[in-house]
């Protein structure tokens, strides 16, 4: 990516840092049940407040009318649990209450303001110049020194907290979001071959724009298919799946996908590697039907929940060869044990695999903490945004930084 400033770049001491994390974490019955986010974003913070920072964190839950869409309270008790000090829950965005707590903030303290999508303005996208007149910004503004941006998850947004600081104050990189970007951009430029990519998942429009940017661009040398999208792409290769999976597609609207999956296949027909076998629900247990036998009528009344067993072992020999990996989204419904073989059996032999390996996207990350496999090189926190990176799109928070670090690097001496 272009220049942008880094937090070595500046003294924070007695200075009002606005810090835009993205904390927006699972939740189940009223309550987050993964810290893994607010853990990623630990080495900015606490950075910050050494340095004598007076730190304002903001991050959005979830939207409106979700079952997840809670206020930021439990938020601030994980990080001061986390942090060992008080970040304290202020109950306002930039309202009077929230502007009084930052002007009498002190040198080492933080607060977490309210849910940032509670505003309305923070729920559109709209480019730099109208998230600049929006009153979220022109009322923090006068308050804030710096702006650092470490919520690499939501980099591929526009909107007021994440971009309309760039051109008002020097907007800089934390520590997670200059780590994402480093490893990203290693795997998606390397010439380290074989290249291997992984897309599985429920993202299958996401899936087919990087299959198709890194196929033209010449950044891939095969792609390995799981989940929803490995359906989509066997359809396009002309197999049955039969009446049960082709209803689902439907429902969910991606089977108007196959067109594109088959303009794909088309072209670069050789490297997009598709499951031999899948594992479907029979009667309550797992049974993997091959694609070529007679028991693929099974798939007219049985749901597909994952790849077989023969499908992980071919996986397997591909990753362990592999020089980079690139992966994103799990291989099945890896939540259920029994459909997790194929999830777990992958991101193993990504991490057994000498490759250096980029592993993206919330369940993705979910199965890796679950089931415990390490060796993975770098595992991202952001799985629209990773997909957006690979699919070659602008990220506009990362060119709000760029535009950030032209307008202020007059500042550094630069």
């Amino acid at each position: 990516m272009e220049k942008a400033f880094k937090l070595t770049d500046f003294d924070f001491h007695d200075k009002t840092v606005f810090l835009r994390a993205d904390l927006n974490s699972p939740v189940k019955d009223g309550r987050i049940i993964s810290d893994a986010r607010f853990r990623a974003v630990l080495p900015t913070i606490k950075t910050l407040l050494e340095s004598g920072a007076k730190v304002v964190i903001a991050t959005h839950q979830s939207k409106p009318y979700k079952s997840d869409y809670i206020t930021t309270e439990e938020h601030a008790e994980i990080l001061s649990r986390l942090l060992g000090i008080t970040v304290e829950y202020v109950e306002d965005i930039f309202g009077r209450y929230a502007r009084e707590r930052i002007k009498a903030l002190k040198p080492g303290e933080a607060v977490i303001l309210e849910n940032l999508r509670f505003s309305a303005e923070e729920t559109l996208y709209k480019p730099i110049e109208e998230c600049e007149k929006t009153h979220f910004v022109r009322k923090l503004a006068p308050l804030i020194d710096y702006v650092v941006n470490d919520a690499f998850a939501a980099a591929h947004r526009s909107q007021p907290s994440l971009v309309g600081f760039a051109r008002l104050k020097p907007m800089i990189m934390g520590k997670l979001m200059e780590a994402e970007v480093e490893a990203l951009g290693r795997a998606y430029e390397t010439g380290e071959k074989p290249r291997v990519y992984v897309l599985g998942g429920a993202k299958v429009d996401d899936s087919l724009r990087v299959a198709e940017n890194v196929l033209r661009m010449g950044r891939a040398d095969v792609i390995l298919t799981g989940g929803l999208v490995a359906q989509v792409f066997t359809l396009a290769k002309g197999f049955n799946i039969g009446d049960a999976n082709l209803s689902f597609l439907e429902r969910k609207g991606l089977l108007e996908l196959v067109d594109w999956a088959e303009r794909i296949l088309d072209e670069f027909y050789p490297y997009v590697r598709t499951p031999v076998d899948f594992a479907i629900d029979y009667r309550g247990e797992r049974r993997e039907i091959d694609l070529l036998s007679d028991e693929k009528r099974l798939f007219d009344e049985y749901p597909i929940l994952d790849i077989g067993g023969r499908t992980i072992e071919k996986y397997r020999k591909i990753l362990l060869d592999a020089r980079t990996i690139v992966a994103n989204g799990p291989m099945g419904v890896f939540e259920r044990e029994e459909f997790a073989r194929g999830t777990v059996g992958v991101f193993r032999a990504v991490g057994e695999s000498e490759a250096f390996s980029v592993v993206g996207g919330g369940h993705s990350i979910a199965s890796i903490y679950q089931y415990g496999i390490e060796g993975i090189s770098h595992v991202s926190t952001g799985g629209g945004a990773m997909l957006s990176f690979f699919a070659g799109e602008r990220l506009p928070v990362l060119e709000a930084l760029s535009v950030s670090y032209q307008r202020f690097r007059s500042a550094l001496g630069g």
